[in-house]
């Protein structure tokens, strides 16, 4: 597993990004559920200040799921749900075939930016059925009738490049690591982590809540726009 780490790229207020590396090539472990962890506690810590990159990249070789545990596939989702639910902007950089625990966290960002041809791969758990973790759920979630995320699911058939931006499960396509990082800071310059975050929780609900349901929560997140507007044109 690689280490999560910071490096230097342009942010809000001068703050370094934070980079989450994923290689679905690699085996769950405690330290890669640690990794992520760490990662939204310094994201958390910050208050919504800066972006949070995520470069995932591979797919799992051969027998992978052997030696798993549901408490440990427990706690990585609990992870993962944390890095869904971030007040700060989560933007995925993908290179090459995504799959396994790569494809777990491309899915849980708000933006995705693919380097070169990307092909997203349900993996196959023990040669005979695809693994059914929340990855499953994520792909359901934006187009369970489509054809391509249905043959992902059952038969484990990657979702080519063209398909994946087709669903929006890849948003926008890059030449290189430089210019997906350049595409990063443009996309999540002006958002505002705090801010991010409620209006990501709106979108997240609206599906399955009545409008009446719904009114309340966003007539006090307008209260809470306004009085921010306020405070910030008194200063």
């Amino acid at each position: 597993m690689k280490d999560s780490k910071r490096v230097t790229a342009p942010a809000p207020a001068d703050v370094e990004d934070l980079v989450l590396r994923i290689d679905g090539r690699e085996p769950l472990s405690a330290d890669l559920v640690t990794a992520v962890n760490a990662v939204c506690d310094s994201a958390e810590d910050r208050a919504g200040i800066g972006r949070v990159l995520v470069q995932v990249s591979g797919v799992p070789q051969g027998p992978w799921a052997g030696d798993l545990t549901v408490a440990l596939v427990s706690k990585w989702e609990r992870a993962l749900r944390r890095l869904e639910r971030l007040p700060a902007a989560t933007i995925a950089i993908a290179d090459g075939d995504c799959g396994g625990l790569a494809l777990d966290a491309l899915l849980a960002t708000d933006y995705r930016i693919a380097i070169g041809s990307v092909r997203l791969v349900v993996p196959v758990g023990d040669g005979t059925a695809t693994w059914p973790g929340m990855a499953l759920y994520r792909l359901a979630q934006r187009g369970a009738n489509a054809p391509a995320i249905r043959r992902a699911v059952l038969f484990g058939t990657p979702i080519e490049a063209a398909d994946a931006l087709a669903l929006h499960l890849i948003d926008e396509p890059a030449d290189d690591r430089d210019s997906a990082l350049a595409l990063a800071v443009v996309r999540a310059g002006a958002a505002s982590g705090t801010e991010l975050a409620i209006r990501r929780q709106l979108m997240i609900d609206a599906p399955t809540t009545s409008y009446q349901e719904a009114l309340g929560v966003h007539l006090a997140a307008c209260d809470r726009e306004l009085r921010r507007t306020a405070v910030g044109a008194a200063s």
